[in-house]
């Protein structure tokens, strides 16, 4: 569930984006992922960040679209949506049933309950579970675990506003996760396919690090997903 959401705000060191990604002063730029539905993301890590911290930015052909943080354990922190109407989210501390790596691996699998704050105001409350198929896949010679996972987003009064399930992918020792193929409901009921899957990892010093410029799925005239398509989360929601 960890792929998710947010505007942007004057205090945030959001990274430069022209030609190639360029990550905020004290920050440094870790991997490139390239992804089906004509996505590239950078991840990078910044020193003024807790321990374990990750940031992650997604392109598409428009530019930059969405900026996320997560923590050690890959719960969803905080993100920004820069092209739509849902602005800042952040977790609101002291989930009932926090997010946890850990636990999904030393037992399979791992619940979560949990609120999250938008831009301040509204919450919204955050049910479902992650749990290890037994699968593992590898894509440009990474090995991941392949998940399943199911999540629900309603309103204080338990409206579903949407919801998302099927499979996506670990790394155990980065503690990360990647979208996988997957159905998503924008809260009227309907399930549509979304596949944002990894396909090339790029590391430091290889042809196509810190690229924006996505190479798979893409289409002239496409326009930009709404934002339960952009992915699962990543980290999920």
């Amino acid at each position: 569930m960890r792929y998710l959401l947010l505007a942007l705000t004057v205090a945030l060191p959001l990274p430069a984006f022209a030609g190639s990604f360029v990550p905020p002063e004290g920050c440094t730029t870790f991997m490139t992922v390239q992804a089906r539905a004509c996505r590239v993301s950078n991840h990078y890590k910044c020193s003024a960040d807790a321990p374990g911290d990750q940031w992650r930015a997604d392109f598409d052909q428009q530019g930059p679209f969405f900026v996320s943080r997560i923590n050690a354990e890959a719960e969803w922190v905080e993100s920004f949506d820069l092209g739509t109407e849902i602005g800042r989210q952040t977790l609101v501390p002291g989930a009932p049933d926090p997010a946890s790596f850990s636990e999904l691996l030393a037992t399979g699998t791992d619940t979560f309950a949990f609120d999250l704050e938008h831009d301040g105001a509204e919450r919204t409350k955050v049910n479902g579970f992650d749990t290890l198929t037994g699968r593992t896949v590898v894509i440009d010679g990474i090995t991941l675990s392949e998940t399943q996972f199911e999540f629900t987003e309603t309103d204080l009064a338990g409206t579903v506003l949407r919801q998302s399930r099927g499979r996506e992918y670990i790394h155990r020792d980065w503690r990360m996760f990647f979208a996988g193929p997957s159905e998503w409901n924008g809260g009227d009921g309907t399930f549509l396919p979304s596949d944002g899957s990894p396909v090339n990892f790029v590391f430091p010093g290889e042809p196509g690090f810190e690229s924006t410029e996505p190479l798979y799925d893409c289409d002239p005239l496409m326009t930009r997903a709404t934002p339960s398509q952009k992915d699962s989360r990543n980290d999920h929601l």
